[in-house]
Formats: structure tokens, C-alpha cells, sequence
């Protein structure tokens, strides 16, 4: 068993999910700007573009929704198990903190790569 902080620990998952509803958010409204450019005549190229977007789009949401789904779950056994164990954590539920976080770290470096390449490609396809 492990002293944890809990309340920061809370607060990291609370930190993170409200990311991902951001940027669940943003995706959601760049594939609305996409089926909006998708309407209109494009190159074969621009619309090879337009189908890889589409494409990530949805892989990424869904991304997005797994990974917040297993931190909502996470922050529901660390409240368990604090009520559990006495304001203690299970070795296991702490690295489980560390993993989410990498995850977290590494999908958030994935959604910022695709914002700015979306961004650069409507701005070309304008």
C-alpha cells in the first residue's frame, strides 16, 4: 500500500478528461469543416487528403473516448480504494496512474500533431 495524494491525483484525472472533451469537441467540429470541403469540387489529391482526415478523425475520437472512459474508471477505484483502504493505494493503482498519464501525454502529442496538420491543410485547400 501506497500514501498517495488523492485529492492531486483526482484532480490530474479530472485535468485530463476535461482535455479530451476538448478536444472531442474540436475533432467533432473539423469533420463537420471537412464534410462542408468534401461538397465542394476538389483534386484527386486534395481528396485522398480529405479521406485520410475522415479516417483519422474517427480513429482519434474513438481514441479519445477509450482513454477517457479508463481514466473515469481509474479515478473510481483510486475512490475506492481510498475509502477502502484509509486514504491508501494499491501499488498497482499508482502505476495505473503513471501508465493513464503516458498515455495521456502520448495520444495529447498525436492530437496536436493532427490539429496542426489539418490546419495546414485547410488553409491550403481554401
Amino acid at each position: 500500500m501506497v500514501q498517495a495524494d488523492i485529492s492531486q491525483l483526482s484532480r490530474e484525472c479530472n485535468t485530463w478528461r476535461d482535455a479530451l472533451r476538448a478536444f472531442r469537441d474540436e475533432f467533432t467540429q473539423d469533420k463537420s469543416k471537412l464534410q462542408q470541403l468534401a461538397s465542394r469540387p476538389l483534386s484527386k489529391e486534395d481528396l485522398t487528403e480529405v479521406e485520410h482526415y475522415h479516417n483519422q478523425f474517427h480513429i482519434q475520437l474513438i481514441n479519445i473516448h477509450d482513454l477517457k472512459q479508463a481514466i473515469k474508471n481509474h479515478d473510481r477505484k483510486v475512490s475506492y480504494e481510498t475509502v477502502t483502504h484509509g486514504g491508501q493505494l494499491n501499488d498497482e493503482t499508482v502505476n495505473d496512474h503513471e501508465n493513464l498519464y503516458d498515455q495521456y501525454q502520448s495520444l495529447e502529442h498525436r492530437l496536436l500533431d493532427l490539429r496542426e496538420e489539418f490546419g495546414g491543410f485547410l488553409e491550403r485547400a481554401q
